[in-house]
C-alpha cells in the first residue's frame, strides 16, 4: 500500500503507488469527472458565451455538496450560482484530469502546482463518496467495529485511505 506523500528536494511531492491503487484513483476521478459536467446554460447566446447557468440548487446530494450555496438566502445564493458554478465546474474538471493524466503505478512525481490540482482532486473524491457513505465524525470507529463482510466495508476502507492520502499531501505541502 502506498506510504502517502513525501516532500521532494527542490520542490513538489512524491509518491509510490501500486497498480491497483492508481486503478482505484482513477476510477473514483472519473466518476467525479462525470458528475461535474459542464452545467446547462439558458437558452440566451451571451449566457452560453459566459457560462451563466440555472440559479437552482442541485438536488443530488453529491452535487449539492460539491457546489454549496454561498448564501443561506435563496434569492441572493441562486444569482450567485448562477455566474460561479460554471467556473466552479471548469476548475474540478481541470483537477480531475491532472490527477488523472499524471497518476500512475510506481513512483509518481508531482510538481507543487500538480500537487495542489490533486489535493483539490481528492478532497472532491472524499465529499463525493462521504456524502454517498452518508459519513459522520464517527467514521474510524464505525470501520472500527465494522465487520470486512459488511458490504459498506470496501468503500469504507477506501474512504479512509483516501483520507490518510490527502492528510499526507497536505503535510508534504506544508
Amino acid at each position: 500500500m502506498s506510504s502517502g506523500f513525501k516532500s521532494r528536494h527542490g520542490g513538489g511531492v512524491i509518491a509510490q503507488f501500486e497498480a491497483a491503487e492508481v486503478s482505484i484513483l482513477r476510477s473514483l476521478v472519473t466518476q467525479v469527472l462525470g458528475l461535474v459536467a459542464p452545467g446547462e446554460t439558458g437558452d440566451d447566446p451571451l449566457e452560453r458565451a459566459l457560462g451563466i447557468g440555472s440559479a437552482e440548487a442541485p438536488t443530488d446530494p453529491v452535487l449539492a455538496r460539491l457546489f454549496p450555496s454561498a448564501y443561506s438566502d435563496d434569492a441572493s445564493a441562486g444569482e450567485f450560482r448562477r455566474y460561479t458554478e460554471a467556473t466552479l465546474r471548469e476548475g474540478k474538471r481541470a483537477d480531475a484530469q491532472t490527477m488523472l493524466d499524471t497518476a500512475k503505478p510506481g513512483r509518481t512525481d508531482l510538481t507543487a502546482e500538480q500537487a495542489q490540482a490533486w489535493l483539490r482532486s481528492l478532497n472532491d473524491v472524499r465529499l463525493a463518496l462521504g456524502t454517498r457513505l452518508e459519513v459522520t465524525e464517527e467514521v474510524h470507529e464505525e470501520i472500527a467495529t465494522m465487520s470486512e463482510d459488511d458490504p459498506r466495508y470496501p468503500a469504507f476502507v477506501t474512504y479512509d485511505w483516501l483520507t490518510y492520502l490527502q492528510d499526507t499531501l497536505v503535510r508534504a505541502l506544508w
